[in-house]
């Protein structure tokens, strides 16, 4: 376990340990601000020993970026006091935090709030391939998300966040516009893989140079979608490196690598997973996650309609792969909101006490 509780730098970030708590939707922000019940929500994973936190995704100011009630915003006077209340709560048990900036894009659907009659925005228009149900994004369109991003993340640094993160997975905005089954553009940000990530490459280039030199940009990415959980962006180790050189050269400092379940191999021929295979094409450090500490994945099967529910698993697999330099850190998700001092639990061997993740610990979660 020794690795696991190591001390990890980069840039302005100096973390006491390798645990991250993976960001979770929980909607409990009435009015998209963080109250003084989220204050307390993460002040308690800080003080259980979790050495980054990386918040529940929190919109950027763009009409159509929320799809889910009671999401909390990362604009607005309010709802940064609000975060600048959780900051401070997280820095004063001597932990960190990052926001996760995020735009759900093609899967909103007109009359949630805030946004109104706003319908989906997305590059082609679709949330799901094939089915055009939004709007296709015009260049201004895009502009407009761009410069939503690069605000969020000035104001993030402004009020004491440690990091950014930036929610490139799950078939989400970004992830739609490297997808090709939901971007159908024939312009500079569809067809090729270059192009595919031009608009995410715009996002990261654009907060590169305007907050400062050390402040970590983390990125999320994943193969499956939400809406395909068999979908890949890069059938081969050569495609993914060259999507993630192109993220590589906007300024990308740590790559955040989803899987469902970390333990298992990305392509043939390799045991590495997600974030070791991203490591080694990318040279930079990585996060990995992905049901660690139990013994299920997330999301259901195809054909159920439930959540699953997950028995604490040991770890022993995991802290190999951490000892031979696979990921740099490691995303803990439902075992954290089953148990906030999981890292103290840990780091003193008292696995008998951790609690199970229950069905009903997920307090309207969402991927």
């Amino acid at each position: 376990m020794s690795d696991l509780f190591s001390a990890y730098s980069f840039g302005s970030l100096s973390l006491k340990n390798r645990v991250v708590m993976a960001p979770m939707t929980r909607s409990m922000s009435p009015g998209n601000i963080p109250s003084d019940d989220v204050v307390e929500y993460y002040r308690l994973r800080a003080a259980g020993g979790v050495g980054l936190i990386i918040t529940e995704g929190t919109t950027v100011g763009h009409k159509a970026a929320s799809g889910y009630p009671n999401v909390p915003s990362m604009h607005g006077e309010e709802s940064l006091a609000g975060w600048k209340k959780v900051i401070d709560a997280v820095h004063a048990e001597g932990g960190k935090i990052a926001p996760q900036l995020w735009h759900v894009g093609g899967i909103r659907r007109a009359g949630v709030e805030p946004g109104g009659d706003t319908p989906g925005y997305s590059p082609s228009g679709m949330a799901f391939p094939g089915k055009v149900t939004g709007h296709e994004m015009t260049q201004e369109d895009i502009n407009d998300v761009v410069e939503a991003f690069v605000q969020a993340a000035i104001d993030a640094e402004r009020i004491g966040f440690d990091a950014i993160e930036l929610h490139g997975a799950h078939g989400y905005l970004l992830d739609q516009f490297f997808w090709p089954g939901t971007n159908h553009r024939t312009d500079n940000y569809g067809g090729s893989l270059e192009n595919r990530v031009r608009f995410a490459c715009e996002i990261v280039s654009g907060i590169r140079a305007k907050v400062s030199k050390d402040f970590p940009i983390i990125f999320r990415f994943s193969q499956w979608k939400q809406q395909d959980y068999t979908a890949r962006l890069a059938e081969t180790p050569e495609e993914l490196g060259e999507f993630l050189s192109y993220l590589v050269n906007a300024g990308v400092d740590i790559f955040h690598c989803s899987q469902r379940r970390f333990w298992e191999a990305e392509f043939e021929g390799s045991d590495l997973n997600l974030a070791g295979w991203t490591k080694k094409l990318s040279g930079k450090d990585t996060i990995t996650v992905g049901s660690v500490s139990l013994n299920s994945d997330f999301l259901p099967e195809l054909g159920e309609k439930s959540f699953k529910a997950g028995e604490i698993a040991n770890l022993d697999g995991l802290t190999k792969r951490l000892e031979q330099d696979e990921f740099d850190l490691v995303a803990v998700g439902r075992a954290i909101i089953a148990n906030p001092d999981w890292v103290k639990q840990v780091q003193t061997g008292q696995f008998d006490k951790l609690a199970n993740f229950e069905k009903k610990m997920l307090m309207s979660l969402v991927p």
